[in-house]
């Protein structure tokens, strides 16, 4: 038996020493992700372990299902509700965006190791999506509450992107292969490609989380427990994730939404199973880090590290930042809101496993790309995923503590007004003076000088006053703070 008992205690050992070392360095910010894949290096060839892993296919078969796992618990804890603010912004960050970064990367990538573009697009490409793992895990171990609009965004964004960076390093691993006899028709099975991830992920996705959500209400009847519900759920989410890839369509799409549409339509069902999903979750999370960890061969990276150094900061720095103006510019964000929602471009395993997928098709300067792709991930980690709290308390993102009273008077003022008083009435009383609609109410008025869909926090000048959204019911604002000049 030992050819079972000596890989069940090292890999058990691993996973225990690096979720106990997570657990301490989560303390000075580090993430629960980067302790895995430190774990996973130092484990492997070049590390204390001196393991040599090199299978990279089972590499991107555990990567593949380990994001599937994790899509669908992000897709099961996703409300509707949060659609309202997060679905159009984050839509276009999701595919414009990834776009957008692809394409300054791929510039990076050029200046930077030479690449000719196909292979510099390609390279883009592959670290052009934010992660769901790391902004799943990161976004809840931050300490802190985003409003909601940007929570939504970032959430939505990071589960429905990984579709559009799936079909661009599919595309350029095409238009790579066929060199400089790219043809028309390359370009015909690129377009028709994207035409099949969307419409197949987005069309299986939906009719089998409506199917599955009347099951559930069927099964449910039936007492079995929350972990039995889990277990059926995951099952049938990797089932459809399976289904939909044979079918030339994007699996991680398809996922996300069956688990949207499942925990909205059958929510008191799926409630219960949440700490399980959870666990499952990070489960594969785990092993999905701790698997690539050992698939990297840090000595192998010492030739091409600064130059990959410089496309991760261009990523950071300049690719993202544009991205996210550019896309967020239309829905009225705030400059403190579009900033953080640009730091918050988390790199994480969706990189890396994409990464494989030029390994496996024999791509040239694949190894390079993904030596490349490691970095981008590991100085995404390490830069943005510790000081995301730190970032939104300095920007005004966070949302005071319930507890917390001088902060949440200093947010949500010290007066508050009923949101169905006219607003001249408000002006006459206070000495104000009165917009143009100001026969309107007050939360109709709100939501009008917004032109956006409102959140609480959000404020309005009011000649010397402001007025501030202090609560929600649904779309209409049912509270309203009121703040006057000491």
């Amino acid at each position: 038996m030992d050819f079972v008992n000596a890989p069940l205690l090292a890999a058990a050992a691993l996973v225990f020493v690096s979720v106990l070392a997570g657990l301490y360095s989560a303390r000075i910010g580090l993430s629960f992700l980067l302790v895995f894949l430190l774990a996973g290096i130092l484990a492997g060839e070049d590390g204390p372990g001196g393991y040599r892993f090199d299978d990279a296919r089972l590499s991107f078969w555990v990567g593949n299902i380990a994001l599937a796992v994790i899509l669908l618990d992000g897709g099961l804890r996703t409300a509707f509700a949060t659609f309202r603010t997060g679905l159009r912004p984050a839509s276009v960050l999701a595919t414009v965006g990834v776009l957008v970064c692809a394409a300054f990367t791929g510039l990076a990538g050029m200046l930077f190791l030479g690449l000719d573009w196909r292979t510099a697009m390609l390279l883009g490409a592959i670290v052009g999506s934010t992660d769901a793992a790391a902004v799943f895990a990161l976004l809840t171990r931050s300490g802190v509450t985003l409003n909601e609009r940007v929570a939504a965004t970032l959430e939505i964004e990071s589960g429905v992107n990984d579709p559009m960076a799936v079909y661009l390093t599919l595309a350029f691993i095409a238009l790579a292969g066929a060199g400089q006899a790219a043809t028309g028709s390359a370009w015909g099975n690129v377009v028709w490609a994207f035409v099949q991830q969307f419409g197949w992920g987005a069309l299986s996705g939906v009719l089998c989380g409506l199917a599955m959500a009347a099951l559930l209400k069927r099964v449910a009847a039936r007492d079995a427990g929350g972990s039995i519900i889990a277990l059926l759920i995951g099952a049938a989410g990797l089932a459809l994730f399976g289904a939909t890839g044979l079918l030339g369509g994007s699996g991680f799409l398809a996922v996300y939404l069956f688990g949207l549409i499942v925990a909205n339509r059958a929510g008191a069902v799926v409630a219960p199973t949440l700490a399980a999903m959870d666990g499952y979750a990070w489960l594969a999370q785990a092993g999905m880090f701790l698997l690539l960890g050992l698939l990297v061969t840090p000595s192998q990276m010492v030739g091409s590290l600064l130059p990959a150094l410089g496309v991760a900061l261009t990523l950071i720095f300049v690719a993202r930042p544009v991205a996210v103006w550019l896309c967020l510019w239309p829905f009225r964000f705030t400059p403190r809101e579009t900033w953080f929602i640009s730091w918050v471009g988390l790199r994480g395993a969706v990189p890396i496993v994409l990464a494989l997928f030029p390994l496996l098709a024999g791509t040239p300067q694949a190894m390079l790309l993904f030596n490349v792709a490691f970095v981008v991930v590991l100085v995404s980690l390490l830069t943005q995923g510790t000081t995301i709290g730190l970032m939104a308390r300095s920007l005004g993102v966070a949302m005071p503590e319930p507890g917390d009273e001088r902060e949440q008077r200093a947010l949500f003022r010290d007066f508050e007004l009923d949101p169905s008083l006219p607003l001249a009435l408000v002006c006459d009383f206070y000495n104000l003076p009165r917009p143009p609609d100001a026969d309107l109410p007050l939360g109709q008025w709100l939501v009008a000088a917004l032109r956006r869909p409102p959140v609480a926090g959000d404020a309005v000048a009011l000649g010397t006053a402001t007025l501030v959204v202090r609560e929600l019911d649904g779309a209409r604002i049912s509270r309203v703070g009121l703040g006057l000049p000491e």
